[in-house]
């Protein structure tokens, strides 16, 4: 007796995969779990194929799927801001001055990437700034960041 499978039954496979990654959190089951629901797709548009191909089907697309996961998206989702890093891991981040600081109020620097969860911060310099200068930090200081004007 040769065992034939249906789209349905693919269909079904693929949503129990799917829904086992909520116990799985490694983005590893989605992926075969869509590459099932694909030849379920397949089946849909052609019912003739034979166990070989649908099997066949099912690794090439799990495998592209867990491929460019790995490959393309997961890189995106890492957090490359500085917060939570201490100190040391601040210090010789250069920014730009976008307010000079005065007498009456210190003055702003912004980062390309985000400092300790923030792009922009009051600054503290011993030399003298003016905006569109850069600077490098030294030190955070409580909500403060002391820096150094970089020549």
């Amino acid at each position: 007796m040769e065992l034939e499978l249906v789209y349905w039954h693919w269909l079904v496979l693929g949503m129990l995969l799917v829904g086992f990654e909520i116990f799985v959190p490694s983005f590893t089951v989605l992926w075969f779990g869509l590459g099932a629901v694909v030849v379920a797709a397949f089946l849909a548009l052609v019912p003739s194929l034979t166990l070989g191909w649908q099997l066949f089907i099912w690794t090439i697309f799990s495998v592209v799927f867990a491929a460019g996961w790995f490959k393309f998206l997961r890189p995106k989702m890492i957090d490359r801001t500085k917060a939570g890093i201490t100190q040391e891991a601040i210090a010789g981040e250069t920014g730009m001055v976008i307010k000079a600081p005065s007498e009456a109020s210190r003055g702003h620097v912004r980062f390309t990437t985000p400092i300790l969860g923030d792009d922009e911060w009051e600054f503290i310099c011993e030399d003298p700034v003016i905006v569109g200068d850069k600077v490098m930090i030294k030190e955070a200081s409580g909500n403060t960041l002391v820096v150094n004007k970089v020549t």
